[in-house]
């Protein structure tokens, strides 16, 4: 059986496929036929005219049916067995056997079609429900495999909304910070005023380039993290202690991109960082998990959290690979495992 996708009016069509139908309706004629090859004297051309009112009427049976799913009508799907459609069927399909078998009876006056009138309806009548019962099942799985899909597809381009958010996000404060930074900076005549911009520069360009991405490689993660690392140094200076091991057989995996920088923020938003008490945060990998760890020195009034941020990652994960991600919060450090991810998946 086929059932086709099809894009018509944004709605996606059900189908079953021609030769399913009039391979089936073969098969019902031959079934039909079976019981007059118990007769005594029975002839292959009666045998071949029985099989073909089965036949023709299966046909007309599976197209009334399928033409009067809401695919084709106004009304509502309805989900109950015993329905108007149902009657309508079972109607259409008396009436078409009567046709059926007052044509066969002007064609082949001699087999006595008439006396036989009954059971011929009775016979059209299990077809119909046959074939009706087997299309409610079909259409109603194949609704509800569609309602699952879409679920998905709303979820997703919901969760992908949010992460579009958080990219976009990068902490209201950091612009403003990182400006203020810069000005000091100039006022005070650093020679670094310029590699400051270059990097604060380079920074929101992989931002405007990367953002709509749902994948990057591990390596342009990384340069995404070293040109925010440099814009947070020139504020905390040696308050920031990143250490970054990651052997280069890793730097062509994927992650989803500004998840670093995000782990990043969250760090030192909850944590004291200052030169006195400089944070240790270390970037590394463990078994097949990339690990961002720092060292937990919580400030006496941290930020309001809501943890969205780290929920919207682990979904992303999840959505993409079906993985979650693995945080640790002990009495020491804080970890954030993130799977890695060595193909893109496909879609």
């Amino acid at each position: 059986m086929s059932l086709n996708n099809q894009s018509a009016s944004y709605k996606t069509v059900f189908k079953v496929s021609p030769s399913i139908i009039w391979l089936s309706s073969l098969f019902i004629g031959m079934l039909a036929a079976i019981p007059k090859i118990l007769l005594i004297n029975i002839t292959l051309t009666e045998l071949a005219v029985d099989a073909s009112i089965a036949f023709t009427f299966s046909l007309v049976v599976w197209y009334t049916n399928l033409y009067n799913l809401p695919k084709f009508t106004s009304q509502p799907a309805d989900n109950s067995f015993f329905n108007r459609k149902l009657l309508f069927s079972l109607l259409i399909g008396i009436v078409v056997m009567i046709v059926l078998v007052l044509t066969h009876m002007l064609i082949f006056p001699r087999y006595k079609f008439q006396s036989m009138m009954l059971m011929y309806q009775f016979r059209g009548i299990l077809i119909n429900l046959t074939i009706y019962m087997f299309l409610h099942l079909l259409y109603h799985s194949y609704s509800s495999q569609l309602m699952g899909i879409e679920l998905e597809r709303t979820k997703a381009d919901n969760l992908g909304a949010q992460f579009e958010l958080l990219k976009q996000q990068v902490n209201p404060h950091f612009l403003f910070n990182s400006l203020s930074t810069l000005k000091s900076m100039i006022e005070i005549g650093d020679p670094h005023s310029a590699d400051f911009i270059n990097q604060l520069s380079d920074f929101y360009r992989f931002t405007l380039e990367k953002r709509k991405s749902d994948l990057i490689s591990l390596a342009e993660e990384l340069n995404i993290l070293e040109a925010y690392t440099y814009l947070l140094k020139a504020r905390f200076e040696d308050g920031i202690d990143l250490n970054i091991t990651i052997d280069n057989n890793y730097q062509q995996s994927y992650i989803p991109p500004f998840t670093l920088q995000l782990l990043l923020e969250n760090c030192i938003k909850h944590n004291i960082v200052s030169l006195e008490q400089p944070l240790p945060i270390r970037l590394y990998i463990s078994g097949d998990s990339l690990v961002i760890e720092n060292k937990l020195q919580l400030r006496k009034k941290s930020e309001f959290s809501t943890e969205m941020g780290l929920e919207n990652i682990n979904q992303r994960y999840i959505h993409l690979i079906s993985k979650k991600v693995e945080i640790e919060s002990g009495t020491t450090s804080f970890k954030v495992k993130l799977p890695i991810i060595y193909e893109r998946p496909n879609y």
